[in-house]
């Protein structure tokens, strides 16, 4: 994998590190709702032509470090991810 991804007319590198939680924080991602929050999360992710670096589903909250393409913005990521 290389550090910059490059598109007809520009080199960028966009990478975020993405937390969210659970509400209250409960310890509900355990599981198969953990394997299917994982499985959506790449289904999701491939819809808007990012590439994910890492996920961690713990059982009270979600880690996502993703590559994302300049045109799409994190707000726009994280709903339809988060949706």
């Amino acid at each position: 994998m290389s550090r910059y991804d490059s598109s007809s007319h520009v080199f960028y590198r966009c990478q975020y590190h993405i937390v969210w939680t659970s509400k209250y924080r409960l310890k509900i991602l355990k599981g198969n709702v953990a394997k299917e929050v994982y499985r959506c999360i790449h289904v999701f992710c491939s819809m808007k032509k990012c590439r994910i670096v890492e996920l961690n589903v713990q059982i009270d909250h979600v880690h996502l470090v993703v590559r994302t393409p300049p045109s799409l913005s994190v707000s726009e990521l994280v709903g339809f991810v988060k949706g």
